[in-house]
């Protein structure tokens, strides 16, 4: 049986997550330029890179050597009013808002997508993407691996709050028949306890 591998790489660090305020398309907080194939190394044949749209996707697409094909399943969530906000100031002006967006898959206080409505685009790609052979890197939001996350493991919509992804960090999924999350060996040596 042909195997799907897909390797989700949450884009590199920008100052809005610094800052933990809701993203615009800004660039990457890093001199990605100087880093540029850097990362191209970590495979032993070069996967097809996918991804948003969004500059930060395209500059840390660089970073693994090549030009990415956009798939807008990996676009980024649509904050709608709330972007380049940031949460403290949500917090303070509209708590109910806030939390409604944190505990209703459904709700939009934002006037953007739902967090359902994301979870939705983003397994009918996956699902779409399981008959495909071959290696995949997809560089993509946070919030979209999250969503990818949820479908594979078929977790409650409460569970999207739930999981933290990391700037640069890489998620495998593998598709033999149903998708799979797959814990990779990082290669380096466990602390002893």
């Amino acid at each position: 049986m042909l195997v799907t591998r897909l390797t989700l790489i949450c884009h590199a660090r920008t100052v809005a997550q610094k800052l933990a305020r809701f993203p615009l398309d800004e660039p990457l907080e890093t001199d990605w330029q100087a880093a540029r194939g850097s990362r191209a190394k970590a495979f032993k044949r070069a996967p097809q890179l996918l991804g948003g749209g969004e500059t930060r996707i395209r500059q840390t697409g660089e970073l693994f050597g090549g030009e990415l094909l956009h798939v807008p399943a990996l676009d980024e969530y649509d904050y709608g009013r709330w972007h380049g906000k940031r949460i403290d100031d949500l917090q303070r002006d509209e708590p109910e808002a806030l939390h409604a967006w944190f505990s209703d898959p459904d709700a939009t206080p934002h006037d953007g997508e739902s967090l359902g409505q994301l979870r939705q685009r983003v397994g009918h790609w996956l699902d779409s993407l399981g008959g495909s052979p071959g290696h995949f890197l997809a560089i993509t939001h946070p919030l979209v691996i999250r969503a990818a996350l949820m479908h594979v493991l078929q977790c409650p919509p409460s569970a999207f709050q739930m999981i933290d992804i990391e700037p640069l960090s890489a998620t495998e999924l593998r598709h033999n028949g149903r998708w799979r999350l797959r814990l990779m060996d990082s290669g380096e040596p466990a602390e002893e306890l």
